[in-house]
């Protein structure tokens, strides 16, 4: 059984994790030195913020354009990823499913924007500030591979899908992670939130016409039997 899909997720939760913990403890002791080191021009005109938005914006683009050392839960809307469950489905039972996770899907977002929308109205009325923000961004970057390799509440509580691999929102992360660079008014909080809108949008609108690619159902790649990523190591998939 292939763990290499899993190491490599693991390590990148590792990597997080990490960032998390300098992060907060700045954040915790030393916030405006942090938040001013951060802002500091380091090479000209350009501050480590500039490379930390150059690399989520590097790290989009290739959810734009999946390549092969992605999970199959992102690259599942390719074409050249799809072996159709000949004969084992109907056309109503694809329909059928394209309902219920719509009607989830938009469960999800209703209860993402809602949780949102009180730092938004926080961060207007001042009781909280940028940094704040920022702080909350990186636990949302933490929180993305937490709900991969540990705990999904939108997969438990809404979706109800088996995995990661059957995800019908998997790639709405950068779109969850950069929710709170809406509230801040500057072009490069700004340009991460809209191309995180672009990503969740490509996704939808493959999800839109070509549906059978991702349900169990209809996609032979999506079973447990044809699994080749095996990131069910801790969180077990659902019945």
């Amino acid at each position: 059984m292939s763990t290499l899909m899993f190491k490599k997720y693991f390590a990148r939760f590792i990597f997080r994790l990490a960032v998390f913990c300098v992060v907060f403890y700045f954040y915790l002791f030393h916030a405006d030195w942090f938040w001013d080191m951060i802002h500091t021009p380091v090479l000209g005109p350009v501050s480590a913020f500039h490379a930390i938005w150059a690399v989520f914006m590097g790290i989009m683009i290739i959810h734009i354009f999946p390549l092969k050392h992605l999970s199959m839960a992102e690259r599942k809307s390719l074409q050249e990823t799809y072996k159709e469950n000949t004969g084992k489905y109907t056309k109503a039972e694809l329909f059928d499913f394209v309902q219920q996770s719509n009607i989830r899907a938009w469960k999800v977002m209703l209860a993402w924007l809602s949780f949102n929308a009180i730092f938004g109205v926080l961060y207007l009325l001042d009781v909280i500030d940028q940094k704040d923000l920022f702080m909350l961004t990186v636990f949302f970057y933490l929180s993305d591979l937490i709900c991969m390799l540990f705990f999904c509440p939108f997969q438990s509580f809404f979706m109800k899908n088996r995995c990661c691999v059957n995800c019908r929102i998997f790639d709405w992360g950068h779109f969850m992670m950069f929710t709170p660079m809406l509230f801040i008014r500057d072009f490069f909080t700004w340009s991460l939130f809209f191309t995180s809108l672009v990503v969740l949008i490509r996704w939808e609108l493959i999800f839109a016409k070509y549906p059978e690619r991702f349900w169990l159902g209809s996609n032979k790649s999506l079973r447990c039997e044809n699994c080749t990523d095996k990131m069910c190591r801790i969180k077990k998939p659902l019945k």
